[in-house]
């Protein structure tokens, strides 16, 4: 499978703290510990297995096995799960919402990232073990992002009859309802070997488990436990127990709004927009019903638009029986991430990346080590049919990730057999003019004005005269035109990156399991590139 690739600055999809933050420049150098070169996890190993409380091991291993007890697992997920036992054992995490059927294909992007880079921390420090880890958002409450896909350009939506959507934790939620997606999905996905795996997959996951939590692990097991990924639900009881020392921090110090208060005004004094803004408490409550925002009023706590409340003792008390009860938010997951679990790397996209760099001095504060931050791998898939017409076209890879109306022009300007650039009589009246401002100067300078008027007025003349002759040139080049569209329409569906809309059951049933395996083999988890895979017809 040919590849290419492309730098991120190029695809102009990137924002500039994420580039600023892959070229490592230094005024960004205060918000992470280590970037995430190969040599430099060695001495981030060490701080780690130093800091991390290895007593906590038992419980995440106890919780692992109890969560996996009714899945067939690989024995190397096995050999995963039980090495975390060890001091020498270390994790590499990616995490990522419940979505309907994987969502966007920047799922396995995701998690493929984080298999390889345990690989590549395998063989530079061959001593440790590495595992990959998938941390599941099953406290996340906003069903509306999670509950459709898209599969060749239609929206698959589940409508979930269960009252709660919405409100409380997704992962609880009854896979009620998914029956009519399953019928629908069945019928567009059609037949043959790859797509009866796909519907098997679907209908395994869906109609025959309870709960969006244990659906989602059956998936994500299926397709990558072959490589080892040990998926985790966090909300166990067992686990937030280790969290209380820095919940109750959060609720009568309220540490994360004091630290990244200031870093996020340092953020925004460099001129980078902030992704996420800090609450004085970054908590929600959760039960069965609800998953709501705790805050305080003059001593005392309340569960927003509820008639829960506490005193401060009352809540350290709900908080030492209940711990599960209380949930980290956006700017407090992260943290309890570090602490239960003996991780030495974060893999997120742009997004995470920048909520994630708000986070060192908080962390600091609660004498946490700050994982290394690592942008997921990002790709394009192609046909060789598609590349064909690309190279027939005449499109470079750079100019395919231009804005359409950008591409068009271009290419008109390129292929039409008339010079549509006006640039050189521009040049020609401005140089014009210049000797119409020298004169006014000699003579009469109330006569500037005029001059610099009829200047813009002509120039904006040719403006118009150019645009005009290129929409002729358009009409005239229809056929090509209507081909360099359709082209990008298909690898940018919604004029967007074709990883965050397009779900990978499109094209896992044109190529089966060789999907992941290529792309195991394609994405490099620290080559900073955004890759262009071909994919031949099976």
């Amino acid at each position: 499978m040919p590849t290419d690739c492309i730098s991120y600055p190029e695809t102009n999809y990137f924002t500039p703290l994420i580039l600023d933050y892959l070229s490592e420049k230094k005024e960004l150098r205060e918000f992470y510990n280590r970037f995430p070169k190969i040599e430099n996890f060695g001495d981030h190993i060490a701080e780690k297995k130093k800091s991390y409380d290895h007593s906590i091991r038992k419980d995440l291993l106890d919780v692992l096995q109890h969560q996996y007890s009714k899945l067939a697992v690989s024995e190397k997920t096995k050999n995963n799960i039980e090495s975390l036992a060890s001091e020498n054992t270390f994790t590499v995490v990616t995490g990522h919402q419940l979505n309907l059927f994987t969502g966007p294909l920047y799922f396995l992007y995701k998690i493929i990232s984080t298999i390889n880079l345990t690989k590549q921390l395998k063989e530079k420090y061959p001593n440790n073990n590495f595992v990959p880890v998938y941390w599941m958002a099953t406290e996340d409450h906003d069903f509306e992002e999670i509950n459709f896909f898209n599969l060749h350009g239609k929206k698959f939506k589940w409508n979930s009859p269960d009252k709660r959507a919405g409100q409380t934790a997704v992962g609880t939620l009854s896979t009620e309802g998914l029956e009519e997606v399953f019928k629908l999905f069945s019928a567009e996905i059609g037949g043959g070997e790859n797509a009866d795996f796909l519907k098997s997959l679907f209908e395994k996951a869906y109609l025959q488990h309870d709960n969006l939590t244990d659906a989602t692990r059956f998936i994500a097991n299926e397709l990558f436990t072959e490589h080892g990924l040990v998926i985790i639900a966090a909300g166990d009881k067992r686990l937030k127990k280790h969290f209380i020392t820095y919940v109750e921090n959060e609720l009568i110090r309220q540490i994360s709004h004091k630290q990244t208060t200031s870093t996020v005004e340092k953020i925004n004094s460099l001129g980078y927009n902030i992704q996420v803004n800090p609450r004085e408490i970054n908590l929600f409550y959760l039960n069965d019903e609800m998953r709501e925002r705790i805050i305080e009023r003059e001593g005392k706590f309340f569960v927003h638009e509820t008639n829960i409340s506490w005193s401060k003792e009352e809540i350290l008390q709900e908080l030492k029986e209940h711990p599960e009860r209380f949930s980290p938010n956006v700017m407090l997951r992260p943290l309890y991430q570090e602490v239960i679990l003996p991780n030495l790397c974060y893999i997120g996209g742009g997004g995470e990346l920048a909520y994630w760099l708000e986070l060192e001095s908080y962390f600091k504060a609660e004498e946490v080590t700050f994982p290394m931050l690592l942008l997921r791998n990002s790709a394009l898939l192609q046909t060789e049919k598609q590349k064909e017409k690309r190279e027939k076209l005449n499109i470079s890879i750079s100019e395919l990730f231009l804005k359409q109306h950008e591409l068009i022009n271009r290419k008109v300007r390129k292929i039409s057999n008339i010079d549509i650039n006006f640039s050189p009589q521009k040049e020609h009246l401005i140089t014009q003019f210049q000797q119409m401002y020298d004169l006014a100067e000699q003579t009469d300078e109330s006569f500037l004005g005029a001059v610099k008027a009829q200047e813009v007025k002509q120039l904006k003349g040719l403006d118009n005269l150019e645009k005009r002759l290129l929409k002729a040139q358009k009409r005239k080049l229809k056929d090509e035109v209507e081909r360099i569209a359709t082209l990008q329409n298909e690898l940018f569906p919604h004029r967007s990156l074709q990883e965050r809309q397009t779900n990978f059951s499109e094209f896992y049933n044109d190529y089966g399991n060789k999907l992941i395996n290529k792309l195991m083999a394609e994405l490099d988890p620290l080559e900073s590139n955004f890759k262009i895979l071909t994919f031949g017809k099976e």
